[in-house]
């Protein structure tokens, strides 16, 4: 298989898996989400979706190129990848559908040192694989922020 089929195939998959997670809460983005108390530097729910799908257009260009690799590596890394990428799916369905804040913010601080570990790990393997996923590293860092505060002002 070619590089762009490969990055196609990815793309579609993270677009694709992330935009189902996040059909699934939608329910409770627009109900049980509009009623607990968030910070002020809270971003307004538009934000969120174009935010989302151009990361998950980055995250498949990354691990497209590193599926693309010759490295011996690399199964190792997509590996880290498909773990990091189900704790992103996972958190959803913590914290939306289950209501669960806490533990949603323990998951992620789990899925953050992953996400860490697979750049660093795509990284060695291609190096333009690790940049794309800076963008998605700060993004959850700053969600994972969003999340404690959210715990702090709802506990």
């Amino acid at each position: 298989m070619n590089l762009f089929f490969k990055i196609l195939v990815c793309v579609l998959l993270c677009a694709g898996l992330g935009f189902a997670s996040s059909y699934s809460t939608a329910n409770e983005i627009n109900g049980w989400f509009q009623t607990i108390e968030k910070p002020s530097w809270n971003p307004p729910s538009r934000i969120f979706s174009p935010v989302w799908t151009t990361l998950y257009i980055l995250m498949g260009i990354a691990a497209g190129l590193t599926w693309h690799s010759h490295d011996e590596r690399k199964n190792r890394a997509l590996m880290l990848f498909v773990l990091q990428f189900l704790f992103n799916l996972a958190w959803s369905y913590i914290f939306f559908s289950e209501h669960q804040i806490g533990w949603a913010l323990a998951e992620m601080i789990v899925m953050l040192f992953l996400i860490i570990a697979t750049m660093v790990s795509f990284y060695k393997i291609k190096p333009l694989a690790g940049y794309l996923m800076i963008p998605y590293i700060l993004w959850v860092t700053f969600a994972a922020c969003l999340n404690g505060a959210i715990c702090m002002l709802n506990s």
